[in-house]
């Protein structure tokens, strides 16, 4: 007999991530985005940015379809995706009149096939994370027996605007997806918090003394949220093998770091000099990363956390089952 719906655990099958080939030094970047030399030297000094991927000339949909593909293949024959959905953090990721959720469902041939595609933008780069579970709860309410669901994401710095955050990093392009199920035999995801500081809502406007609250609540905002998931999920932080983060920079983890009161190794910080912040694909891009460097322990628990400017803060966590990568 089984469970009943609410019972059911929400697994992720297949985690693919995808990194263009184009790679640039931030220096590089400075005219682009109006650095001057000594701006770019904190980037580099105190932030812990080196290089990142960065490729105007690709298709949107090019970058998108690898990861997307690679996770995809995961579905077992005879295998349904319900549902797609396409988390951003940019609200404006293409002309008004293209839906890339759908864009991204015909790419793959699925369309016709009954799957429902949309897009999710307003946790920023928490959007991926919350689309794992908004796909699952439609799983639970709706989707068929043994149906699956696709999360695609991944942008692209199209503007300097997009690209440059002040004070905080430089974003990069990236893509990842997940192929999610019900009770399948992918990584558990055991819990899921967030928290949102609405009075940062128009972060590109805020006060010189707004910032600076922010950035004084940061570590701490952090640290609640990931104690709040990892107290759902039944564990204590030392119950966590590893913390996979976001790239945002690394002087924002070291606060973090401290306010948890973990060793610094406890958090996987080896890619913000080689990639960056890649919005909402961070910590995707980073799960593959340890997975095939065979990093991954079959069983053991680990913790993505993400932040998105608005101001949401999230994180899950999740036990890793070997099975999962056959």
């Amino acid at each position: 007999m089984a469970r009943p719906t609410t019972d059911r655990r929400i697994t992720l099958e297949r985690i693919e991530s995808y990194l263009p080939e184009r790679s640039v030094r931030i220096e590089e970047l400075g005219e682009r985005l109006g650095l001057r030399r000594a701006e770019l030297g904190v980037f580099r000094k105190f932030y812990g940015l080196d290089t990142l991927r960065f490729d105007p000339e690709l298709p949107l949909l090019d970058l998108l379809r690898p990861a997307a593909r690679g996770a995809l293949a995961a579905l077992p024959e005879g295998g349904r995706v319900d549902y797609l959905a396409y988390a951003h953090t940019t609200q404006a990721v293409a002309p008004a009149d293209v839906d890339i959720a759908q864009a991204v469902g015909e790419d793959l041939g699925l369309t016709g096939t009954g799957t429902e595609a949309f897009g999710l933008s307003h946790q920023a780069c928490v959007s991926s994370l919350g689309a794992i579970e908004v796909l699952g709860e439609l799983l639970r309410a709706e989707g068929a027996e043994g149906a699956y669901a696709l999360m695609v994401t991944g942008e692209q710095a199209y503007s300097p605007i997009v690209q440059h955050v002040p004070n905080t990093s430089i974003m990069a392009d990236a893509a990842a997806s997940c192929l999610i199920t019900l009770d399948g035999e992918g990584d558990v995801v055991r819990s899921f918090a967030t928290r949102t500081l609405g009075e940062y809502a128009q972060w590109l406007e805020l006060t010189a003394e707004q910032n600076t609250q922010f950035g004084e609540q940061y570590g701490s905002r952090i640290a609640e949220v990931i104690h709040q998931a990892v107290a759902e999920a039944g564990l204590t932080l030392d119950d966590v093998d590893l913390v996979i983060p976001h790239n945002v920079n690394k002087l924002a983890w070291r606060q973090t770091i401290k306010e948890l009161e973990v060793a610094p190794e406890k958090v996987f910080l080896d890619n913000v000099p080689r990639y960056s912040h890649t919005f909402a694909s961070d910590v995707f891009v980073n799960y593959t990363t340890l997975r095939d460097e065979g990093r991954l322990v079959d069983g053991a628990h680990y913790l993505l956390v993400s932040v998105g400017l608005g101001a949401t803060f999230g994180a899950m966590v999740i036990t890793h089952r070997a099975g999962g990568e056959e």
